[in-house]
């Protein structure tokens, strides 16, 4: 007799639809790719921009949009604009997402070795 999963708890349309935007944000490889370098510390602009292979204004343009929605924070140190992760969870979403496609990989190379 197979067993019956339990229901899992209802979640609310607001909640479900602000997962899917954080997702949807995740989608653009430069912005994952920020998000990854910032899960590994604070960085600025120009840093960042060299790092990802962008121009300082298309990583401005990107980090706007993670500030906007609320995934980094910014300050200012002299000229230079530092960014820092705003939030714990989106450093272990982000690494958990690398780290099991890393592994994936890793295990696809095993087996065609």
């Amino acid at each position: 007799m197979t067993a019956v999963p339990p229901e899992p708890p209802p979640l609310p349309p607001d909640v479900l639809q602000d997962a899917a935007a954080t997702f949807g944000l995740l989608s653009a490889t430069v912005r994952l790719h920020l998000l990854w370098l910032l899960s590994h510390g604070e960085r600025d602009v120009g840093t960042l921009a060299e790092e990802t292979g962008q121009t300082v204004p298309t990583a401005s343009h990107h980090l706007g949009k993670l500030k906007l929605a609320g995934l980094v924070r910014a300050r200012r140190e002299g000229k230079r604009q530092v960014y820092v992760l705003a939030d714990p969870h989106v450093r272990h979403i982000v690494q958990l997402a690398v780290q099991h496609h890393q592994e994936l990989q890793g295990g696809s190379r095993r087996k065609g070795a």
